[in-house]
């Protein structure tokens, strides 16, 4: 490679730019076109698919926000995602600690099999899980329902990157807090689960969105007022297929909730995703 292009390539360079500035555009682009074409009604959009609001409609984004169902579809996604979270985060820490720090026969291909995880997409179990949790569980049409095959899903990604990060952490701490009379299991709520916060929290976001997003399961599982945001946005896009404007809009609104958690809390899962790779 000549200076030149090294240059170019090389950190810094004008073609590194270019490559972020595309795939920022690629990756924002969709979102701002739904965004703004929410704020315009369904003549300009119609006459000007491209073009800006001119004049601003805020009526679109009124009429969702006093919608009653779509607070009932809100309300339930929440709720769903955070049983989700709370079950991923909990479940996973505990199945990594050990892994993380304890020495016994079989440690290494226990871990393989959440590994393996990874590469098991719900979409092929999904029959399987409609059959175990309306019929043997009787958890058919309730939050717990989805949230806890979504957590079981949630667990691989989240033992992966939690045991390198526990890994990390200094055995000189354990040595000194068992000196000091502290107990296995104290030492694991008091020592290790506040210095792994950061991962903790980049798991816990992940786990969070993932539940949010979530479509394929909640179809099969929810049935009418308990129905999720992305069910209610296709609902809401059936219903209104005429009125593409006011389902731009509802469709805006209900990434909000989710991208707003990502951004606040980009740093720590920056941290903790930094963490998890040193360790």
């Amino acid at each position: 490679m000549t200076d030149k292009q090294t240059k170019a390539f090389g950190a810094g360079g004008p073609l590194v730019y270019v490559l972020a500035l595309v795939v920022v555009a690629l990756t924002l682009g969709p979102v701002l076109y739904g965004a703004l074409g929410g704020f315009r009604s369904n003549e300009q959009l119609a006459s000007d698919p491209a073009g800006l609001p001119d004049p601003w409609v805020f009526t679109n984004y009124s009429t969702v926000l006093t919608n009653s169902e779509f607070w009932r579809y809100a309300l339930n996604s929440t709720v769903v995602a955070l049983i989700t979270t709370v079950v991923a985060v909990l479940a996973g820490v505990m199945a990594a600690y050990p892994l993380a720090r304890y020495q016994f026969r079989g440690r290494e291909g226990l871990f393989m099999v959440f590994v393996l995880g990874l590469l098991f997409p719900a979409a092929v179990a999904i029959i399987p899980l409609f059959i175990l949790v309306t019929r043997d569980l009787q958890l058919g049409n309730t939050w717990w329902g989805v949230a806890l095959p979504q957590a079981a899903f949630a667990l691989p990604i989240t033992v992966v990157i939690l045991r390198p990060f526990l890994m990390a952490l200094p055995r000189e701490l354990e040595e000194a807090a068992l000196i000091d009379g502290a107990s296995r299991v104290g030492i694991f709520w008091r020592l290790a689960l506040p210095l792994s916060m950061p991962a903790l929290v980049t798991v816990g976001v992940l786990a969070f969105v993932t539940s949010w997003n979530a479509y394929l399961l909640p179809l099969l599982l929810l049935q009418d007022d308990m129905r999720t945001l992305p069910l209610g946005v296709a609902d809401y896009s059936t219903e209104h297929s005429a009125d593409t404007a006011g389902v731009l809009a509802f469709t805006t609104i209900a990434m909000i909730p989710a991208l707003i958690l990502f951004l606040a809390l980009q740093r720590r899962i920056v941290g903790g995703l930094t963490g998890a790779v040193k360790g």
